[in-house]
């Protein structure tokens, strides 16, 4: 099952479907949780580590829909491509000790194990659906509880390794593409704004890396002193918002700036069809080109889906599952080259 995650060209967030596809690409629902029995992954050993990971691989062993699998059994470069597929955080694909995640066939549902936490719940979508997530992932977590016993505290309610965790454990984050915002220069003053109102906006793959590609993640920074149904809400109002500010920018740019609008679009898939020689940097702000290009209706050969799966195929580690072999940075290049011209063909 896992085989075919690791190596299919789309995933659940490039599906181009749900609310606001042209501009949000992604939703997640997460839940943080701990084992009361257990040191908690910042004190805990080997041994203990061991125990965690088998104890969660029993509660699984029968399900008909999550099958567990162990990171040591993963080599290094496809735990990278789950980490280029938002499946499993940069931080949970080192060390592969005593490591795991449970996930369904699809990868809509992911369960990473001795991450931060024993456990964090993730439920995926694309576009804009965080009520449905939240529904599936809080069934997820009953139906865990059912087996598990959770370290909770009436006072500060689940209790995490990092505090910032604490009560729900829930984070909600939302994958947007905002160039109208970047490009009319509005961009930092409203995720300056944003941070302000315990907002936390972060780049492609989430804590402490960069905004590539003009792609912003916008979640929740408090877990504490809040229910799900408010964090939920507060998410979803915020998503509407930059929604709303996003789709007047770039109507915006369509009136007063529409042939140089239209002619960076032609041009990034005019570059995508045919360089030779294409970094994963370029490639990003290449593809951002293109999917505003077709938002606006300035590109109408293509289709969202195809535009969204290209975010994936730029990506070092998928081009060498790809490929099949390891590739230095100037060969990857060479190849991501090649995909696209085949894929925009």
């Amino acid at each position: 099952m896992i085989r075919n995650l690791i190596e299919e060209p789309h995933t659940i967030w490039t599906q181009g479907q749900g609310q606001f596809p042209e501009i949000v690409l992604s939703s997640r629902v997460r839940l943080a949780r701990n084992l009361a029995q257990f040191p908690f992954p910042l004190k805990q050993t080997e041994v203990t580590a061991k125990a965690v990971l088998e104890h969660l691989e029993k509660t699984v062993a029968n399900d008909r829909e999550l099958r567990m699998y162990k990171f040591i059994e993963l080599p290094e470069l496809e735990r990278q491509v789950l980490v280029e597929k938002h499946i499993i955080s940069p931080d949970h694909a080192q060390k592969p000790e005593n490591k795991g995640l449970i996930i369904n066939k699809e990868g809509s549902i992911s369960i990473m194990l001795n991450e931060e936490d024993h456990l964090r719940i993730q439920c995926f979508a694309s576009g804009l659906q965080l009520d449905d997530l939240w529904n599936t992932a809080d069934k997820i977590d009953d139906e865990m509880e059912e087996k598990l016993t959770y370290a909770f505290d009436e006072q500060f309610g689940y209790l995490t390794c990092c505090p910032t965790n604490l009560g729900t454990g829930m984070r909600v984050s939302v994958m947007m593409h905002l160039p109208g915002l970047v490009l009319t220069g509005q961009g930092g003053r409203i995720l300056t704004q944003l941070s302000q109102l315990g907002i936390a906006v972060r780049g492609l793959f989430g804590e402490g890396t960069e905004a590539l590609g003009n792609l912003f993640q916008v979640s929740n920074q408090i877990t504490l002193g809040q229910n799900e149904e408010e964090i939920l809400s507060n998410i979803n109002g915020v998503a509407k918002k930059i929604v709303a500010q996003e789709q007047a920018a770039r109507d915006y740019l369509v009136q007063n700036a529409g042939l140089q609008l239209e002619d960076k679009a032609r041009r990034a898939y005019g570059i995508l069809t045919n360089a030779k020689i294409i970094s994963s940097q370029e490639a990003l702000n290449l593809i951002s080109d293109l999917r505003l290009g077709k938002a606006v209706g300035m590109i109408d050969s293509m289709e969202f889906k195809l535009i969204n799966e290209l975010y994936l195929l730029c990506q070092p580690a998928y081009l060498q599952v790809l490929a099949k072999r390891k590739m230095d940075s100037q060969a990857r290049d060479i190849k991501r080259a090649e995909i696209f011209k085949e894929k925009l063909a």
